[in-house]
């Protein structure tokens, strides 16, 4: 109930309730670094040079006020209002939630010259608070082991996943100096480590997310103000690109579905760019932009520090507090007009984007009108080879897309009709990160694609239109296979990405090679698996290598990469948005510098590629 969940996302949560106690200090000006540290065994240390937790006597329960605040739920400093001006956390039981799901917890202080201690097991203090030494510093170390009887699923943490979240902190809270690092190998005498501390904080962060991006107002905007104890912080700039990257926070906290200060953003946003458009007569008398426009190419991050934020929901993705808007809209407005008057330059660069934007959004209206059938399918024929399925249930359908007419006719011979429709494109898609939607319309490929899934694209789409609730990805095992599947994601990530978000988007693996002996078969779909193979087999058995789908006959790519049974599907997920977009703009975008630095730093690892 507390975290979300008992597989990765409430594992690595337990992280996060204790870094955030962590960044509590940092904002209420006790604390300014911050250090984790994932130890053999999976255990997990936080150490922080705050003031460290109160170890006086609590007045209701007359023990410690440590044991009290790891023990009982709803007594940390952040619930009674008193501690902490603003703070993340779990309504003020984030620490004893992780002590009650972990097999033990340490926690050792810091405070009034003495070092004390106290251990749990399963959330039961072992031992009375008691003073193991002096120490000269004040602050807080917990150190836990979580419980694998309730993490079944997983109880492995990815750092990688951490160290994007630490860096996203130091971030949001600038000169804070966060470090992480991964000892889980004993065997490994240097360990992974990074430290990030970020003076320019937000403002950093804007350049950071355009690094792959080529800017069109080179000042990032800031703005910073407190209104009735309500501190927003925004940093704004426009890019070339054509998506939207809008990450807002509250607290600290991501909050994925937007919420009030999202809104009173975007507000002010379209507001006071259309009216600065028509007040300087760039706009003509029947033009006008809507926040669609406004938005593209716009890299942003909406920060907000709230007394007593209200979230939508027990996992806090949406801010719900009601005055948040008129605030946030306020201050948005009144420093971004500011911007406009003192920088012409720069306003002008920015509107000439938005007109584009919106010239082109009128374009595109029109090309998606003809998405737009009484049956998804009335005019496919006119742009694709779809061999569709028998049943019309999403749940039980899927979609193959394939490269080719070859790989396509296979697939279509070697299908369960009755559930699997096929999809062939011919060549490669467009590259939907150099191109607006009106382009993106106009190509016949991603045009059936629309069509087949039956979401519609832009402001039409809907997830819950989708014909098929597995659309695959099924390309050769070769660059040009790995080149095609880049474009597919590109495109869905930018366009349809609610269908990655419901899990619908799946990345077939078909076969390297067929090893084969007399009647004994064998197919071999990694590259450090065939020596295993081959060594089993003895001899000198067939060796295949697969260069293409085509290459298999029906029955063979039926029984490899289609059959529900013994198929292997990967899930296309975001574990972390911010860092997608990262990748997409840099390997697919404009900029060719972040490309050419990305290729020369991991060509050590394409040793095995294909010639």
């Amino acid at each position: 109930m507390y975290i979300g969940s008992t597989g990765e996302r409430g594992l690595h949560h337990l992280v996060w309730e204790i870094v955030d106690n962590s960044i509590d200090e940092c904002m209420a000006g006790y604390a300014d670094e911050i250090t984790i540290e994932l130890l053999p065994n999976n255990i997990v240390k936080v150490t922080d040079n705050g003031r460290g937790i109160p170890v006086d006597l609590h007045p209701k329960t007359h023990r410690p006020a440590v044991e009290t605040i790891l023990t009982v739920l709803h007594a940390g400093g952040k619930f009674d209002g008193k501690s902490y001006k603003v703070s993340g956390g779990l309504h003020g039981v984030g620490s004893s939630v992780v002590n009650a799901l972990t097999v033990w917890f340490r926690v050792t202080i810091a405070r009034d010259g003495k070092l004390y201690q106290q251990e749990y097991k399963r959330g039961v203090p072992q031992y009375d608070l008691k003073v193991i030494g002096e120490s000269s510093h004040t602050g807080t170390v917990i150190e836990f082991l979580a419980d694998d009887e309730i993490f079944k699923e997983v109880n492995t943490y990815d750092f990688e996943r951490l160290r994007n979240r630490i860096q996203e902190l130091a971030f949001l809270n600038r000169n804070v100096k966060i470090n992480i690092s991964d000892q889980r190998d004993p065997k490994t005498e240097k360990h992974v480590y990074y430290s990030y501390q970020y003076e320019g904080g937000i403002i950093e962060y804007v350049h950071f997310l355009n690094t792959s991006k080529q800017e069109v107002n080179k000042t990032v905007i800031y703005i910073e103000k407190e209104i009735d104890g309500i501190t927003v912080e925004l940093a704004l700039q426009y890019n070339s690109d054509y998506s939207t990257n809008l990450f807002s926070f509250a607290n600290n906290i991501h909050t994925h579905e937007g919420g009030m200060h999202e809104d009173g953003f975007k507000l002010a946003l379209t507001r006071v760019l259309g009216r600065y458009a028509q007040e300087q007569n760039i706009l003509k008398k029947d033009e006008s932009f809507i926040g669609e426009d406004t938005r593209e190419g716009l890299t942003a991050i909406v920060s907000i520090k709230h007394p007593d934020p209200q979230f939508e929901g027990q996992t806090k993705t949406k801010l719900g507090n009601p005055e948040v808007r008129q605030i946030t809209s306020q201050i948005t407005g009144e420093i971004l007009e500011r911007y406009l008057m003192e920088n012409p330059a720069d306003a002008k660069a920015i509107i000439e984007k938005i007109l584009m934007a919106s010239r082109a959004r009128i374009a595109a209206r029109k090309a998606r009108e003809a998405t737009r059938r009484k049956s998804p399918l009335d005019m496919l024929g006119f742009a694709s080879k779809l061999a569709d399925c028998r049943n019309k249930s999403p749940e039980i359908s899927e979609i193959y897309i394939v490269e080719g007419d070859s790989a396509g006719g296979s697939a279509k011979q070697g299908r369960d009709s009755e559930f699997q429709a096929i999809l062939p494109l011919r060549g490669k898609v467009l590259n939907v990160e150099k191109s607006r939607l009106d382009k993106i319309l106009s190509n016949k490929e991603i045009l059936s694609m629309i069509q087949a899934f039956g979401t519609g694209i832009g402001e039409d789409f809907d997830a819950a239109k989708a014909r098929y609730h597995k659309i695959v990805i099924m390309t050769d095992a070769d660059v040009d296979g790995a080149h095609i599947r880049t474009l597919l994601l590109t495109f869905l990530y930018r366009h349809l990405k609610g269908l990655i978000d419901m899990g619908y988007v799946y990345i077939a693996q078909p076969p390297l090679y067929k090893v084969q002996s007399g009647k004994k078969v064998e197919y071999v779909y990694d590259e450090e698996r065939l020596p295993k193979v081959l060594e089993a087999f003895g001899g000198r058995p067939q060796i295949q290598r697969y260069k293409g789908l085509g290459e298999m006959n029906p029955e063979q790519l039926w029984e490899t990469t289609m059959d529900p049974t013994t198929r292997t599907l990967l899930r296309v997920s975001l574990q972390d948005a911010m860092n997608a977009d990262q990748v997409f703009s840099m390997l697919m975008g404009e900029e060719v510098e972040p490309r050419k630095n990305f290729i020369q730093e991991n060509a050590i690892y394409a040793s095995n590629i294909d010639a």
